[in-house]
């Protein structure tokens, strides 16, 4: 009779014992699929290759090619694109998601940003493609070398003073919203801009100014999507040289102008301009 009794009793234990393993199993295999990645939707993403008009507006939206879409505005930044499911997924700046309502290989429509539904279709236009030749993103500031060259007078001494104004490699990228309602990355170059001054054959003053130079007056996130499009000689005055220089954010009436100030012995001071 205890034979039987010890033999009931492991056998209960071995009941739970293999349960909890099977339960435990159970979570290890849901955890997994919880976390398993998405897959492409590599038949959809075939069918969007091409290039795609807007059904209302007659024009051309944009193009796939393999797996990136451009853009026929030249500063719209070329972004890579996936499709999961019924999803478009944007990988620019910012990954964003516009819900696919139906999809044809001569029909695709979309909801954008604003929930509208957009209307595409193929384009069979041989003239279209000549939208996409030859066409890079560029800067809509002046991609360009400036020089200015003035002479002031303080006190009876001649003061030469030299701007120039050198464009750069260096990239602003402004998120923005297309005529179809999908954001997309517009990419300007920032310049760096170089004051000389000289008394006679004195160098008094000599700087490259980027636009970290101008971090303690104005705000990070700001002068993260802005260029450092100007500085110039306004007046003189006891005080020194005064300079407006100009941060702007591209496309945008924002905006932040400080003045500096080049004293005749050399010393700099920057403040916001009130003015």
């Amino acid at each position: 009779m205890l034979v039987i009794l010890l033999i009931m009793k492991y056998s209960k234990t071995l009941v739970i014992l293999i349960a909890c393993s099977l339960a435990v199993i159970g979570c290890r295999k849901k955890d997994t699929q919880k976390h398993k990645a998405p897959q492409e939707n590599m038949a959809a993403k075939k069918m969007l290759q091409g290039i795609w008009v807007n059904e209302d507006e007659e024009s051309v939206a944009f193009r796939a090619k393999g797996d990136t879409i451009f853009y026929p505005d030249t500063t719209s930044q070329p972004v890579y694109f996936q499709i999961f499911n019924d999803t478009l997924v944007l990988h620019g700046v910012n990954d964003v998601m516009y819900p696919i309502i139906k999809q044809s290989p001569h029909l695709f429509i979309f909801k954008n940003q604003n929930g509208d539904q957009i209307r595409l279709t193929l384009s069979d236009n041989v003239a279209d493609k000549l939208v996409f030749d030859n066409r890079r993103p560029q800067s809509l500031n002046q991609n360009k070398l400036i020089k200015r060259d003035t002479i002031v007078s303080n006190a009876k001494e001649r003061y030469h003073c030299y701007v120039q104004i050198n464009p750069t490699t260096y990239k602003v990228i402004k998120s923005t919203y297309n005529d179809e309602g999908v954001e997309v990355d517009n990419v300007y170059y920032d310049n760096i801009i170089h004051i000389s001054v000289y008394k006679g054959a004195l160098k008094v003053f000599s700087c490259d100014f980027n636009k970290q130079n101008f971090c303690g007056l104005v705000p990070k996130d700001f002068l993260r999507q802005s260029v450092l499009s100007d500085m110039l000689l306004v007046r003189t005055d006891a005080e020194g040289i005064h300079y407006t220089s100009s941060l702007c954010v591209p496309d945008s009436p924002s905006s932040y102008i400080v003045e500096v100030v080049i004293s005749y012995t050399g010393k700099m001071n920057m403040r916001i301009a009130n003015y």
